[in-house]
């Protein structure tokens, strides 16, 4: 097996005064090796992550709610105030408590599986935010997306699902065929696209950020770098805080757009 791709960047050897430059982080960061490989399928770390992620909020949920008591202990406390947070803060205020009873399970899921996913970039041997590979957020906007259209045409039909997304309006007048156009590119094309990349791009970003300021630190460790090598100790410790509020952020963020795309398929006018 050849090395990891994260070790080719990474001599320890290499410090300032060394001969060697910035071993600076690339996309070399983002790779892994695979831990085993089935049938073709490369299994690596991000989707163990992912997998334990799935399996945190599973058995969390289920050991807060799976006998529920009229006086809640405290894994019952806790997970109800994390599901009342989501009912109440985020689908309620959206798409409304008649309407939005029946998605509160969805959105409770994807914040917490994706608030856990994020956290791993701060936790010890993780060390890495599964959501900074595309290809997860791109699958939890998938579903959101086929849900959202689903739901447009069996409320308003196949013509007013098309007018729904398209935002037809004869009232309009002229400039009618330009909204339908960019309304039906906006919605079709972009916006999952958007949603997708807002919680890709944030954690791919931090994570360089916080490998970056880590690298720096240990680079400096050497001579009268000491010296600096505490100021970037500091930037790191500063990125990690400011990472756990945009981690929530994000998750919070991605659940109300959409909860905000279910609201507009179950609207009656668009």
């Amino acid at each position: 097996m050849s090395a990891d791709p994260q070790m080719l960047a990474f001599d320890p050897d290499c410090q300032l005064f060394s001969g060697c430059g910035f071993p600076a982080p690339g996309l070399h960061t983002f790779l892994y090796e695979p831990i085993f490989t089935v049938s073709g399928f490369d299994f690596t770390k991000p989707m163990l992550l992912a997998f334990i992620s799935s399996f945190l909020v599973i058995a969390f949920f289920w050991a807060a709610f799976n006998k529920p008591k009229l006086v809640p202990g405290k894994v019952q406390m806790i997970g109800e105030a994390g599901y009342d947070f989501v009912r109440r803060g985020i689908v309620y205020e959206i798409i409304g408590k008649k309407d939005g009873e029946k998605y509160v399970p969805l959105m409770v899921s994807l914040f917490f599986f994706i608030w856990l996913m994020n956290l791993w970039s701060i936790i010890p041997l993780a060390q890495f935010p599964v959501t900074s590979l595309i290809a997860f957020p791109a699958g939890l906007a998938l579903i959101v997306y086929v849900l959202w259209v689903g739901l447009t045409f069996k409320t308003h039909g196949f013509v007013g699902g098309w007018k729904n997304i398209t935002g037809y309006d004869k009232s309009l007048g002229p400039i009618l065929p330009l909204v339908v156009v960019l309304e039906f590119f906006s919605n079709l094309l972009i916006r999952p696209f958007t949603h997708a990349v807002r919680l890709f791009a944030n954690m791919f970003a931090g994570h360089l950020l916080i490998v970056m300021f880590s690298l720096a630190t240990y680079y400096l460790m050497s001579g009268i770098g000491f010296a600096y090598a505490g100021t970037s100790f500091v930037l790191v410790m500063v990125m990690i805080v400011f990472e756990l509020f945009i981690q929530a952020v994000q998750a919070y963020v991605f659940v109300l757009l959409a909860s905000s795309y279910i609201q507009g398929a179950l609207a009656k006018h668009h």
